[in-house]
């Protein structure tokens, strides 16, 4: 009987075996799903974080840690710097994802409710799968589509329907930051194909320095700094949970079961960021919450199964 013959994917996963590609694919949505559980405790935790630092000194500081923690990481393992081909990409991951999405978000934060700031990442997904097919070629199927848009429709009119109904002066931020953390999950996610996803977000973090650490120093010298339990809790949180680790788990997910289906378990990020805000933030939900929570559930299922 001649041996099947399998390839190793960058991911580590065999190619060509069906129990190894299985188990790969199940791996990989658990750790998208890890991933948007780090994300959807972003907005309370920036909250939390700008009850002692100003939006600047925020961004930035979070930033640098991050850095710290992801450079000791690949000095210790003595990672390799990335190949001259990857640094455009490597760009656009820190531009979209370390500084960008952070900065404009937390901006809008400050007049904006965390169930409104949830309208952005109710379309993330669905901007996201575009981002792909433009950038990388992949045509997901039209039910997927369909799945898709139904799940993003159940997201907004639940997040408008909890602020209210009223646009606010942050949407132009909010907007804006839908688009730069499309970009650099599209090329995070591609990058993730060829490195092992924290090598990706680790060395935007570092090549980000050079701009993060001087945008500290003078945030740090015109915003007033209180250090509370809130504050630091909060800055620790996005630093190491959202933008270090959240995101490592996140590019290893979308290497291992396609950009297009990772970004569509966003779908149920903007009711986890929901709950969180009623226990961390004490903000009130609607019993409009578990109808969307099913309809959401549903079409995540079937964007799971639908083809591409």
């Amino acid at each position: 009987m001649r041996a099947q013959s399998s390839a190793i994917a960058p991911s580590g996963i065999a190619v060509g075996d069906p129990e190894a590609s299985t188990g790969g694919r199940s791996s990989g949505t658990l750790q998208a799903a890890l991933g948007v559980l780090a994300f959807s405790l972003t907005f309370p935790a920036t909250a939390w974080g700008l009850e002692g630092f100003g939006p600047w000194s925020l961004i930035a500081v979070r930033s640098i840690l991050a850095a710290v923690i992801a450079g000791g990481c690949l000095l210790v393992l003595r990672v390799a710097f990335p190949e001259r081909r990857h640094w455009a990409g490597l760009a656009v991951v820190g531009a979209g994802v370390v500084l960008g999405f952070p900065l404009l978000t937390t901006l809008a934060l400050q007049t904006s409710t965390t169930a409104h700031a949830a309208v952005v990442v109710g379309l993330l997904p669905l901007t996201t799968a575009l981002f792909s097919a433009l950038r990388i070629g992949t045509r997901p199927s039209r039910t997927f589509w369909l799945a898709a848009l139904a799940g993003a429709a159940a997201v907004i009119a639940f997040t408008v329907q909890q602020s209210g109904g009223a646009l606010t002066s942050a949407d132009a931020y909010l907007f804006a930051a839908l688009l730069v953390c499309a970009a650099g999950y599209t090329e995070g996610g591609r990058l993730a194909r060829v490195m092992p996803g924290w090598h990706v977000i680790g060395w935007a973090l570092v090549l980000c320095l050079p701009l993060t650490v001087p945008m500290a120093a003078v945030a740090l010298s015109f915003e007033p700094v209180q250090l509370t339990a809130h504050s630091v809790t909060g800055l620790l949180w996005v630093a190491a949970g959202s933008q270090f680790l959240g995101l490592v788990v996140w590019y290893r997910g979308m290497a291992a079961i396609g950009i297009p289906k990772a970004s569509q378990l966003q779908l149920a990020q903007p009711l986890l960021t929901l709950v969180w805000s009623v226990l961390l933030l004490g903000e009130h939900l609607t019993v409009a919450a578990p109808l969307t929570a099913a309809a959401v559930l549903v079409c995540i299922a079937v964007t799971q199964r639908a083809r591409g």
